[in-house]
């Protein structure tokens, strides 16, 4: 079982910065696939970005060259510094945790989410 706990979210003004984190408890972080996503009111959940266990990263073109995501296996944390922020940013930020026990089981877990709002 893997608990995942986002933290760092809160309200600032469009052009400032804030950088998230997702403390992990568990084994299997160092192996996992990691990812922040958003959802925003009135929209589906929209992937952020995702870095692989290998540290390849992926990021939604919307955040790209704002938002930088990386982790620490030592520390089982995952963090999202987020830059330039504009008022679209404002949303519910979530992490996740994806990867396999076996070739046959597959584990995903998700954060209860960190409240991001932008202002002008």
């Amino acid at each position: 079982q893997v608990q995942l706990v986002e933290s760092g979210g809160g309200l600032v003004q469009a052009g400032g910065s804030l950088r998230l984190s997702c403390a992990a408890s568990g084994r299997i972080f160092s192996r996992s696939e990691l990812g922040w996503y958003r959802q925003a009111p009135g929209k589906q959940r929209e992937l952020v970005a995702d870095i692989s266990s290998g540290f390849t990263t992926n990021y939604a073109d919307s955040v790209k060259g704002r938002f930088t995501i990386s982790r620490d296996n030592a520390k089982n944390t995952m963090y999202l510094q987020m830059n330039s922020l504009k008022l679209e940013d404002t949303a519910v930020y979530y992490c996740k945790a994806w990867g396999y026990y076996t070739v046959e089981s597959r584990y995903e877990y998700w954060g209860q989410g960190t409240q991001v709002t932008v202002s002008s």
